[in-house]
């Protein structure tokens, strides 16, 4: 699949932050659908406001889904794999980007959170 297309797909500002490192369609046992998966890795930068003379990329923190909007029916589920850094003098000390692309407390993305919480606000319905 090309990688290039998913960038109209995704959240505006994960790009900037991740890479696209795979695309898998998922067979989903219960609903007998399948299921679009998309795997991002953090760019190695370190978070800002830190010098990357003292700090060293050592591998990522453990793989947390997410979900986003749908893609032609099918579910999307984002795998995202963010950098953790660790000083090198004092290796108990780690780092990490924090980003509010994800709605806090759900696993869900911050765009998509905001458009349900949206959808039952429409002036226009009535509410019995």
């Amino acid at each position: 699949m090309d990688k290039e297309i998913l960038k109209y797909f995704l959240p505006d500002e994960l790009l900037e932050y991740f890479i696209i490192s795979k695309v898998e369609e998922l067979g989903e046992v219960l609903t007998k659908r399948m299921i679009l998966q998309i795997e991002l890795e953090e760019k190695n930068r370190i978070p800002a406001g830190y010098d990357s003379d003292q700090y060293e990329s050592k591998g990522f923190y453990p793989t947390k889904i997410i979900q986003d909007f749908p893609v032609r029916g099918k579910p999307l589920y984002l795998a995202i794999r963010r950098r953790r850094w660790r000083n090198k003098l004092n290796k108990n000390e780690v780092i990490h980007n924090d980003y509010s692309l994800f709605a806090e407390g759900s696993k869900i993305t911050r765009e998509l959170s905001y458009f349900l919480k949206d959808t039952g606000r429409d002036p226009r319905r009535h509410h019995w």
